[in-house]
């Protein structure tokens, strides 16, 4: 009970002390350099395989060149991994991720990265005994599919990396941490993240899913839009309802209400690299993935129509994946 409580209020945390397969834990590391022009996804993370994977039970780092497409996938053995149940503090051989900073040594890596990068007063989603963090009430409920974690919606970046290219130098960068744990990723998902806009300290992040559920299963989502330091909730768990959610080769185009506020979002898709990403047999399934996107978002108050926010956001991480049918793609209600 202690550990359980414990690991609720600490989503950055790990939480895979004493279970068995099949599990997995990531943790999601986005940076981009001050122009732009370099951006990386860097995910940490521990995978306990059931069958017959190949790879078996084992460590990793994945990284996506945000500007390329290009991924590696470079493997450790169990033993390189070590977590603090309590803290973000994560060791996978020589690279160390904490919530000051990362530090890397992928010289054996398709993408070869090596440096420190600091994080500058991150933002983390708040966490709370009755809403402990991004997932709500829902965080409390035992033995869901997939636990997600968003550790900071926006900070600054210091520090550089040596990369194939180079150096990279992200002073004045901007970074974005969260993290997924549990048995598998949804059969279907939208995602879309950008603190890249012309008001700083703004953030996007925004994800629906098909989610188990007592012998069923829903379209389950989380929005959350950080603006002039206040936080705008809408989620299943909150009572906000989507209206409408389309989905094109060309955008994804998303509106949700809750009693106060109408939150229109418009996402361009872009090219992507190819992910990996969990399900309960390996670490062997595709996510398609972009950090060149943008999303048109648009706040107001649904009493007089007056608008909060309007901004669009720029190097947007985005994924779409599964049967959208899954999601009520294609559906407007009223």
């Amino acid at each position: 009970m202690i550990d359980r409580l414990r690991g609720t209020m600490h989503p950055e945390g790990y939480h895979g002390l004493g279970l068995r397969a099949p599990y997995f834990e990531g943790w999601y590391f986005k940076v981009v350099d001050a122009v732009g022009q370099r951006r990386y996804a860097v995910i940490p993370g521990v995978s306990l395989s059931e069958g017959s994977s190949r790879l078996g039970p084992h460590s990793f780092v994945q990284v996506l060149d945000g500007v390329t497409g290009a991924t590696s996938y470079l493997t450790y053995p169990l033993e390189a991994f070590s977590a603090s149940p309590d803290a973000l503090d994560v060791r996978i051989g020589p690279n160390h991720f904490t919530a000051r900073g990362m530090t890397l040594d992928l010289g054996d890596a398709d993408i070869p990265l090596a440096g420190h990068i600091g994080f500058i007063d991150p933002q983390p989603w708040p966490v709370k005994i009755l809403s402990p963090g991004i997932m709500g009430w829902y965080a409390w409920v035992p033995r869901m599919e997939c636990y997600h974690g968003v550790l900071s919606l926006d900070h600054g970046l210091s520090g550089c990396l040596q990369t194939g290219a180079g150096t990279v130098d992200f002073e004045k960068g901007r970074g974005y941490i969260e993290k997924d744990w549990g048995r598998a990723f949804p059969s279907a998902w939208v995602w879309m993240q950008t603190n890249h806009f012309e008001r700083p300290g703004t953030c996007l992040t925004a994800s629906i899913a098909r989610i188990p559920w007592l012998g069923r299963s829903f379209p389950g989502f989380i929005v959350g839009l950080l603006v002039g330091g206040e936080l705008h909730r809408f989620a299943t768990y909150t009572g906000a309802r989507t209206t409408m959610l389309t989905v094109s080769s060309a955008e994804v185009a998303w509106a949700l209400e809750d009693t106060q506020y109408r939150l229109e979002l418009v996402g361009h898709r872009a090219e992507t690299g190819a992910l990996r990403g969990p399900s309960t047999a390996d670490m062997a399934r595709p996510v398609p993935e972009t950090l060149s996107g943008s999303v048109d978002v648009t706040l107001t108050r649904r009493r007089n129509g007056s608008t909060v926010f309007a901004g669009s956001g720029s190097y947007a991480g985005m994924e779409i994946v599964g049967s959208v049918r899954e999601l009520g793609v294609g559906q407007r209600t009223r």
